[in-house]
């Protein structure tokens, strides 16, 4: 049962209690387990990706087969349907056309003082893309993962899959990859996936920058091989928090609700509202949609865990207690969604306006779906182009411009005990080079 609270600070309890729910004791074992896994990589390489994948896929694999061959990416265009196909090419333009408008410019400044200042944006060379497996096959993914790469002008996109039972792996995200331009496809899952990624086997060349999503294995992992590759996010289970008047629909609130739910049963479903008869409505019309629902199982888990409806006094109270969850996805169902905009701090994606449900967001309208989770929103954004690039500040000083900052720069030299920073100034004022 979904429950419903009218306290303000029992919502804020609860709101902390669902914002810290993959904080348990057995991430501390399950990362020593993680540990091994990466370490057993290094040292075995592409023989430790067949054995991890025997072991927790139960799916045997030789070094020749982990990477997906031309002929299955071929039959893959003629194993979806017409309408998948469609549908991954018009979800292919619109977030390929909001990324294009993302890509940072270089720029330098020629002041008149002789001092030349600038940045320059380029792409790492490499970036390997973790797609999950398990409960379902997600090309929705595949796309917002490799588009932005593609954009930002990354050379190698590989990606790592878990393989199915065959061991194939599921057409469309075969055929999502293709579209989006992924160079290299392997099945191979896991925190071992990461492993390969970050450190290399014989089959599998590193790269330099890690995203995705995954599981808390895939997750520990990420965190562990981050300073040998740069990774997106940490990424925990979704969650979407929706503020709603008396303007909303119940019926569409609960769908909303039961969207996230069905992702997991650590997924959280959170309903902040000002009508407490529609809060009524909602707990009901969601028991309504479960009693049919073909995930039933996990979905009514994540909504009995991490299910909350909380009635406050206000739609600024809403904002306050939204800001303080930081959610991932955030709706806004209200009549004026964008007169309480100005009160929204912390989100990693907002939707407006009780015509925009989340799912809008999670396949086709441009804005990436990969986005800070648990609180992170606070401080990190959304995948995006800028992840898969990094700048360089780019500084010329004149001879002239040197003279009048030196007394400055070796000031501080000499206060911070390195002489030879001074001196590196100093010499050049009394030796100047007469070339230049």
């Amino acid at each position: 049962m979904l429950r419903i609270l009218n306290c303000l600070e029992d919502i804020r309890s609860e709101l902390r209690r669902i914002c810290d729910r993959i904080h348990d004791d057995q991430v501390i074992h399950k990362e020593a387990t993680v540990q091994q896994i990466l370490q057993t990589v290094q040292r075995q390489k592409d023989l430790a990706l067949i054995h991890y994948t025997a072991e927790f896929d139960h799916v045997e694999l030789t070094a020749d087969s982990l990477r997906v061959s031309g002929a299955e990416l071929d039959a893959a265009y003629q194993q979806v349907s017409k309408e998948l196909l469609d549908a991954i090419r018009v979800a292919h333009q619109q977030i390929k056309a909001f990324h294009e408008q993302r890509i940072p410019k270089n720029w330098v400044q020629f002041p008149a003082d002789g001092v030349i200042l600038g940045k320059r944006y380029t792409p790492v060379d490499a970036a390997g893309l973790y797609i999950p497996g398990g409960r379902a096959a997600y090309p929705s993914t595949v796309l917002m993962n490799a588009i932005p790469a593609k954009v930002a002008g990354v050379k190698r996109i590989i990606m790592v899959t878990p393989p199915g039972v065959n061991p194939t792996i599921n057409p469309a995200i075969l055929v999502a990859a293709q579209e989006a331009g992924v160079d290299e496809i392997y099945r191979v899952g896991g925190a071992q996936a990461i492993a390969a990624m970050a450190y290399g086997t014989e089959t599998i060349a590193p790269v330099n920058l890690i995203t995705g999503p995954g599981n808390i294995y895939v997750t520990l992992a990420k965190k562990l091989v981050f300073g040998t590759v740069g990774i997106d996010s940490l990424a925990g289970p979704s969650e979407v928090l929706v503020i709603a008047d008396e303007t909303a629909h119940p019926v569409h609130l609960a769908a909303d609700l039961l969207a996230q739910a069905e992702h997991d049963p650590l997924a959280a479903s959170i309903l902040l509202t000002t009508n407490a008869a529609l809060a009524q409505k909602v707990t009901r019309e969601v028991l309504h949609q479960l009693e049919y629902h073909p995930r039933r199982e996990p979905t009514e888990k994540s909504i009995a865990h991490f299910g909350l409806v909380g009635v406050v006094e206000s739609l600024e109270v809403a904002a306050q207690l939204s800001n303080e969850f930081a959610p991932e996805h955030l709706e806004l169902q209200i009549a004026a969604p964008w007169d309480l905009l100005d009160k929204i701090r912390h989100a990693g994606a907002i939707f407006l306006g009780k015509s925009t449900p989340e799912a809008v967001g999670d396949y086709l309208a441009g804005p990436n779906h990969t986005l800070p989770t648990s609180g992170a929103a606070r401080y990190a954004s959304p995948l995006s182009v800028e992840t898969f690039l990094k700048h360089s500040s780019l500084i010329e000083y004149s001879a002239n411009a040197l003279i009048k900052m030196a007394p400055a720069i070796m000031t501080l030299a000499e206060a911070e005990g390195l002489p030879a920073h001074g001196d590196s100034v100093r010499l050049r004022l009394e030796q100047p080079d007469q070339n230049s």
